[in-house]
């Protein structure tokens, strides 16, 4: 069973799901802080690169299967157009209603 993004605990992370599912990049950017930093499998990446990568010219697409953290750390089953389908886990840092880091990697 999957947990929808409305019903995440974070209104913040639920959105990036909203965004990343709905390919919607301009309601994604809106989420992120200036600055804001990433992380794929440990290795800190550029965000937009990474993004417009692994998201949005791939056709990114996350079930949410568990959360955690307050819904800040999320067990996904990923997929996109380059890698299939694999389980992820995501951590969010939040401040001030914006995202400013998020780390992903196998799970």
């Amino acid at each position: 069973m999957t947990i929808a993004p409305g019903k995440l605990s974070d209104p913040i992370v639920g959105a990036f799901v909203s965004a990343v599912n709905a390919h919607d990049k301009a309601a994604f950017v809106a989420l992120m802080a200036p600055g804001a930093t990433m992380s794929d499998d440990g290795t800190d990446r550029d965000v937009d690169d990474w993004v417009d990568r692994e998201i949005f010219s791939s056709n990114g697409h996350m079930n949410v299967r568990s959360e955690a953290d307050g819904g800040r750390s999320l067990v996904v089953d990923y997929r996109n157009d380059t890698w299939g389908e694999m389980r992820t886990a995501w951590r969010f840092t939040v401040e001030d209603g914006l995202i400013t880091r998020f780390e992903t990697g196998q799970a």
